[in-house]
Formats: C-alpha cells, sequence, structure tokens
C-alpha cells in the first residue's frame, strides 16, 4: 500500500487544489490531506475540512492546527509523529516540498509549480471571489456568493421583483418556500371554514426547508442569489403569530 500525502491550509479549495489532489490520487493506493488551519483565518478549518471531504470522498481529510513555523524540519517531524510513520510519496504545487519530503525519507512529486494548467490560487480567490467563481468546486461558491433577500408583508410584489432582479443580473432566485407550505395546508378545505392553525414544528421546517434551497441554489447562482425570503424572516413572523421566540434550529 503506498501512502501519499498533501498538506495546505486550503483557504479556499479552489481547482489547482483539486488539480493537485486528483493527480496525487491517482498515483498511490492511499491519500491523506492535511488542512491546517488557524483561529485568524476568515473561513474555518472545519468548513474547509467539511468541502474537501465533499470533493474528494475518496480520500482522507485530516484537520490540525496551523501552529507551526514556516519551517520544512518542524512541519516534518510533526507529520511523521502525527501519521505514526513517513508516507510514501509528498505531492506539493510548491519550492519547499522536495526539502519537507526529503527529511521525512519520502518521494517528493511536484505538480503545476507555475500554476500553468490552472492559473488561480487561494490570495487570487481570496482577494476577488465573485471574480474567480469559475475555479471553484459548487460547495465552495455557495460560501462567496451574495445574497439578496427581498422583506415585506404578503401580497407587496416580493415574488414579482425577486424574478426581475433575477433576470437583470442573469441568475437564480430562491421562492418563498413558506407559501408553498401553506397553499398544500390549505388545499381542499373549504373557504367558509376556519383557516388552520400555524404550529411551532411547521415554522422551524419552514425555516430548514428555505435555508436548504438557498444553500442549494447558491451552488450555481451567477454571482448573486435573490431570496424571496430568508430563515431570518420567517423567525420573525415566527414571533408575530406565536407570540414567543422559536426554540427549533435551523
Amino acid at each position: 500500500m503506498t501512502l501519499g500525502f498533501i498538506v495546505g491550509k486550503f483557504y479556499p479549495p479552489h481547482h489547482g487544489h483539486k488539480h493537485l489532489i486528483n493527480t496525487a490520487r491517482a498515483q498511490v493506493d492511499q491519500l491523506i490531506v492535511m488542512v491546517a488551519h488557524h483561529a485568524s483565518q476568515k473561513i474555518p478549518g472545519e468548513l474547509r475540512k467539511a468541502w474537501l471531504e465533499e470533493i474528494h470522498p475518496d480520500c482522507e481529510i485530516h484537520l490540525v492546527p496551523d501552529e507551526l513555523d514556516d519551517d520544512s524540519q518542524q512541519w516534518a517531524e510533526f507529520t511523521v509523529r502525527y501519521l505514526g510513520r513517513s508516507p510514501d510519496v509528498v505531492f506539493t504545487s510548491e519550492d519547499y516540498g522536495h526539502e519537507y519530503a526529503r527529511l521525512m525519507g519520502a518521494q517528493h512529486v511536484m505538480v503545476d509549480r507555475n500554476r500553468s494548467d490552472v492559473p488561480i490560487s487561494g490570495t487570487a480567490v481570496r482577494s476577488a471571489p465573485l471574480d474567480n467563481l469559475d475555479f471553484l468546486e459548487p460547495c465552495v461558491r455557495a460560501f462567496f456568493v451574495r445574497r439578496v433577500v427581498l422583506i415585506g408583508a404578503e401580497s407587496t410584489g416580493k415574488t414579482t421583483l425577486a424574478n426581475m432582479l433575477a433576470d437583470r443580473w442573469q441568475t437564480t432566485w430562491v421562492p418563498e418556500y413558506g407559501r408553498e407550505h401553506w397553499e398544500r395546508k390549505v388545499a381542499g378545505l373549504p373557504m367558509s371554514g376556519p383557516l388552520p392553525v400555524w404550529t411551532d414544528e411547521e415554522f422551524v421546517h419552514i425555516a430548514n426547508e428555505q435555508q436548504a434551497r438557498e444553500n442549494l441554489a447558491a451552488r450555481s447562482a451567477n454571482r448573486v442569489l435573490v431570496c424571496d425570503t430568508n430563515a431570518f424572516a420567517t423567525g420573525t413572523w415566527f414571533e408575530r403569530y406565536r407570540n414567543h421566540r422559536s426554540l427549533g434550529t435551523v
């Protein structure tokens, strides 16, 4: 069994990282990818780890604190202690890779050092994320897409405006799930009868479903996602109808 190893910040993961990991995975039996995170970084390490697990389900993704200096000797010693052995092959796109691998007695494979195969970097994404969405996988794109939320009472034109804005910006929009839920709830009931009562559980369900649909749409939105409403607005309506704050989670 050949053990391959990659370490990086993946801040955030982009197609250059994907190219590196895919190249490595094709050459080894087992690939461990180590995500180094620091409290000062604005994208949590846990989230970056989750993204990589979705993008590369056939790899082992590990999260470690980034507490060492940029010193190959320190990182080599830490890596061997952490893995319990030296990796067979280290894959990097950086100049430090050869020395880092040598210190562990591992082979080094350099992948796209000049960024000619995939011309992107984490710095470029962080400085202008909306200009670099095409270099990001859907789960990462969704984090950076701007979300515009329309707020207002029923029958004030939010849905029409959401549709118009989406057309104007050539993007997608998320309808109000609460309306869909309500229409199903009252379907078939007599017009003259009393309206059904809203329950706490329904509001929690509506908020969760609204958030899930919003997050899904953000994966393919063009820079901006228009939302007819959002989970926060659902919470506000809950307080109005139920006269207390929800204890449910979204």
